[in-house]
This record gives C-alpha cells, structure tokens and sequence, in this order.
C-alpha cells in the first residue's frame, strides 16, 4: 500500500475492487474498446468471486493487486469469462507476464473454461511495459498473449474530456500516487473532481459512489480535511443538492435508525441535526483537542440546521476554543 497525505495508507486495492465492481462496462470501453465492443452488455456482467480465490489463493505476497473475474456473453451469445487483473503497486514487476500466464491456464483447466485476461499496469513507471509471457524447453514453447492498458499512456486531456466514470476514477489514482509533500495542491485536485461530478451531470447515485472513490483514493490531513468538508458543505448549499458531503450521508445513516421510531421525515431531520452537531465536534477536537464537556453539551442541545451549519465555519475558523466557545 501507498502513503496517503493524512499519514495513513492510501488503500488502493479496496477502491479498485469497488470501482470493477460498479463500472466494469465504462472501465472497458475506456481502456479495452475491442474487448467492450464484443460484449452483450444487455445480459450483464456477474462476478465469480469464489471462482476466482481458488484459482489466485496463493496471491497474498505483498504486492498491491487487484484481480476480479466476471462471466459476460459475446454478441454471438457465446458464453467467455472474464479475468481483469490489475496491477497497483508503485514498483515494476518483472513477475506479471508469468502471473498473468498461470492465473489464465488455471482458469481453464480447473473449470474447463474459455477466459479472456486482460492487464492493467496503474503504476506509475513509464518504462514498464511488460510483454507476453514466453517459456522454451527443448524446443517445447509456450507464448501467452494478453491486452493490456497501461493508464499512464491516458492523457490528461483524454480524462478530462470524457464523461466516461472510469476516468473520474482513474484520475482521482493518479493524484494518490503523487509524493504528499505538497497537500495543499492535493487538496485542490479532490475539489476539482468532486466539482466536476455536478458540473458533468452525474446522476445521484453516480455522484455519491464516484465521490466515495475520490474520497478513498485521495486523502488529505485533518486540517485540511476539515477545510475541504466545509467548503464542500458551503458548494453543495449553493447548488441545492446536498448529495455527497459526509453530513448528508451520516444524516442518512441517522435518520434510518430514527426513523424506524419516528417516521421517515422526522428521522431524516434528526439524523441530520446529528450529523451537523458531530461535524463542528470533529472540527473542534481535530484544531484544539478534546472538546471540554459543557462545551460539549451546549453544542449537542442546539437543534436548529443552519446555526450548526454556521458554527461549523467558525469551528474551522476560530483562533481557540475559548473564542468559538464565546460565539455560541
């Protein structure tokens, strides 16, 4: 795993896995088009996850991988599965070609199965170009050929300009592998996407998981962290669509477990309230430290939306906590 900004570790194999899962259709009509074109995306694409842990069970080294088999059908109705193996790690690994080879010849023979694998190089190397994977003993020879999509070679102009969900996602990757040494152009990066989510017409849904894999892949220290919520609060105000920001979504995990009790509105309203009075206390404690207990029982019984949203800006703003504790 990565370094994130924030000190932890970037976890790109859980948000890789996520994002195969969700958008394998545009991730291959981005990266492999003649693999795409073949496709009957009518019938679906399932997952064989089970199928897939025992043919790779040995693939815990240590190396950043991601590897996902789903069974689609060609236009011809003929049935193919699919292995997309994706490599993450921050180092060239001569040992791909070979993998790729002995994950693919496993497949078919422990299931008797036709399968297409596919190799997607997210390091950040320009010179690793893996080939095919050659084996020659006494004029017995193996050649295995696979395509393969090397993400460096999409320009960021190709990104920017499609509305493809993959490239969302794959230029949110690309600013998790840049050295965290300057956060702050970080932190304008993560805006730039997120904006972009709104600005392209996303639907609902594709902003809130698009957001989540932005969020995953790109982190930033606390400060920031918190400055970054603030304004994306304030942005999301403006456009009256409060889709993504970590309030609503607490607001809803809130109000679900309100509203069983309580009928779905009146949830919602509490869940959310909830969710404003956690922000300014997050914000608090991540400026100041542990947030002293009439301070924070003063902040718990103010039950109006907007005067938390407000107190939330001048929780990230405020000298101290004894000049915040003075606004209130």
């Amino acid at each position: 795993m990565g370094k994130g900004s924030g000190g932890s570790r970037t976890d790109y194999d859980g948000a890789w896995k996520e994002a195969l899962d969700h958008y394998l259709e545009p991730f291959l009509r981005l990266c492999f088009p003649i693999v795409h074109a073949g496709i009957d995306w009518a019938r679906g694409a399932v997952p064989l996850e089970q199928e897939l842990q025992e043919v790779v069970r040995d693939a815990a080294t240590g190396k950043r991988r991601v590897d996902k088999l789903f069974r689609v059908y060609r236009r011809d109705g003929i049935e193919e599965w699919l292995l997309v193996h994706l490599e993450v790690q921050s180092q060239p690994d001569s040992g791909l070609p070979e993998r790729m080879y002995r994950y693919h010849h496993r497949i078919v023979d422990r299931y008797n199965q036709r399968a297409v694998s596919l190799a997607v190089l997210a390091d950040n190397s320009p010179r690793f170009r893996p080939g095919p994977y050659e084996e020659e003993t006494w004029g017995c020879r193996i050649r295995f050929e696979y395509p393969s999509c090397k993400l460096l070679d999409l320009s960021e102009e190709v990104l920017e300009a499609t509305d493809n969900p993959a490239a969302v996602v794959i230029a949110a990757h690309r600013v998790a592998q840049q050295p965290a040494r300057d956060p702050a152009r970080r932190k304008t990066a993560k805006w730039h996407l997120t904006r972009r989510l709104y600005e392209r017409g996303y639907s609902k849904e594709d902003i809130l998981q698009l957001y989540r894999l932005i969020d995953w892949l790109i982190r930033l220290p606390d400060e920031l962290a918190v400055e970054f919520r603030g304004e994306l609060m304030n942005y999301e105000d403006q456009q009256h669509m409060p889709y993504i920001t970590s309030i609503e979504r607490l607001g809803r995990e809130e109000g679900r477990k309100e509203g069983r009790q309580e009928g779905l509105q009146q949830g919602w309203r509490a869940g959310l309230i909830a969710a404003r009075q956690r922000a300014v206390l997050d914000a608090l404690e991540i400026r100041f430290g542990p947030v002293p207990e009439g301070l924070r029982h003063r902040i718990e019984t103010i039950q109006d939306e907007a005067r938390l949203r407000a107190l939330y800006q001048t929780a990230i703003q405020a000298a101290s906590a004894e000049s915040f504790a003075q606004s209130l």
